[in-house]
């Protein structure tokens, strides 16, 4: 059989380590040339399949793929672009279907979190009804570990140490302020729905007098009294509170704090803001001096302190998407299964897209502390191999060295196609 060429794709927030399965997936495809053709990549996703703005990643040389893998943002673009039904966007699909059939795709690997396992579901199905043969696999990544059905989720690990090392940081700062400065420091990081983020920080702290003292889960709805019970409490003790939110936290109505009215392509909430209202609730109330940051987009492109657990995975999952294809796998996800925890070992199994897309896995509640405000020994045990191992990239005048893409796209064939906003 002549070969066909693969489309590949990044969507949703990007990571340190998703251009590690980017280049695992293209030179995993270079290495069956007799049923791999090109791996064409779309510019900013899907929509880069809509626009027929497609990158030759042929074009590109081996030292430069290499580089990919220590290389934070998403070397192809991202997007936050939804594909509705078939039935509410058929102009959409055809046109996906005209791409695919005049570039001669015939494999669609498309990385992402849970939007994007739908996005993948959805081409699997679309390649089934308007009869097109095509292969679509989802090769996981999100920061938030979300993702069901796999132990965790390719730059999770990378952003848990981060915030970890960031927040153990920051203890050691305010504990030396807090005598006549600082008594109280807030980090706000990602975590829409589930604490996994937060519960990262909590490895900082591995005695009572270790900051963070206090972690703030969207999985327990946010009680304003205990709060600052626990805070006053924390700093008479201690001379100090260190606190860990998450950007998603809720109270007792299930509203959340931060959310500021606006949403993204996909109907989320936008949050933001959640540690400066903290703040100024901590000030009101029992007058203490304090200071508060937003992790935000440092946390999650902070390549230069990776894990290497993270690294490893993420190569292994964009291996095992290709392998998945060329073995006839449809419709899947490459997912990891944990076997044991000291030491760590894991493996990677088949996920159906069906059990994946659409579905959030939060903190279950025995990984929790009974009081609400910290991890528990059995989430400790979860978080600590994943953030094991460093890998760090090059440096050249000090600075880390990343790569920049030439990302040259192919030719278009097809007539321009309006997106919808």
């Amino acid at each position: 059989m002549k070969p066909r060429n693969a489309f590949y794709a990044q969507s949703g927030g990007v990571t340190a380590v998703i251009n590690v399965s980017a280049a695992a997936v293209i030179e995993t495809a270079r290495q069956h040339p007799q049923r791999i053709g090109k791996v064409l990549a779309g510019r900013n996703g899907i929509v880069g399949a809509l626009s027929e703005d497609l990158i030759d990643t042929s074009l590109e040389s081996p030292a430069a793929l290499a580089a990919l893998r220590h290389t934070p943002g998403g070397a192809f673009g991202s997007c936050r672009y939804k594909l509705k039904s078939i039935d509410q966007q058929r102009a959409q699909y055809q046109r996906l279907i005209e791409v695919f059939r005049a570039h001669d795709i015939g494999y669609f690997f498309y990385n992402g979190g849970g939007d994007s396992a739908d996005t993948c579901l959805k081409v699997s199905q679309l390649s089934q009804q308007l009869d097109y043969p095509l292969t679509a696999i989802h090769t996981p990544k999100t920061v938030d570990n979300d993702l069901p059905h796999t132990d965790c989720c390719p730059g999770f690990g990378s952003v848990a140490k981060y915030v970890a090392t960031s927040i153990r940081e920051a203890s050691f700062d305010v504990a030396s302020m807090a005598a006549n400065s600082t008594k109280v420091f807030i980090l706000e990081v990602m975590g829409r729905h589930a604490g996994w983020i937060t519960a990262a920080c909590g490895l900082a702290s591995t005695t009572p007098e270790q900051g963070p003292h206090l972690l703030l889960l969207p999985e327990i709805a946010f009680d304003r009294v205990a709060f600052l019970q626990r805070v006053k409490a924390t700093v008479e003790r201690y001379g100090y509170c260190v606190i860990a939110a998450s950007e998603g936290l809720r109270d007792a109505d299930g509203k959340f704090l931060s959310a500021t009215g606006l949403c993204d392509a996909f109907g989320h909430a936008q949050l933001g803001g959640v540690a400066p209202l903290l703040a100024q609730l901590i000030k009101a109330e029992l007058g203490y001096k304090y200071h508060w940051a937003v992790a935000d987009y440092l946390q999650r492109s902070a390549r230069h302190l990776a894990s290497r657990t993270d690294v490893e995975q993420a190569w292994a999952l964009g291996k095992a998407a290709v392998e998945l294809a060329l073995a006839g796998q449809h419709a899947v996800m490459p997912a990891i299964r944990r076997l044991g925890d000291t030491p760590y070992r894991w493996d990677i199994a088949a996920v159906p897209l069906q059990q994946v897309a659409n579905v959030e896995k939060k903190m279950p509640r025995e990984f929790i502390s009974e009081d609400g405000f910290h991890i528990s020994d059995a989430c400790r045990a979860y978080l600590t191999p994943l953030i094991e191992g460093e890998d760090y990239p090059p440096y050249s005048g000090g600075l880390p060295d990343y790569v920049r893409l030439q990302n040259i796209a192919v030719a278009k064939q097809l007539p321009h196609f309006e997106l919808n906003p």
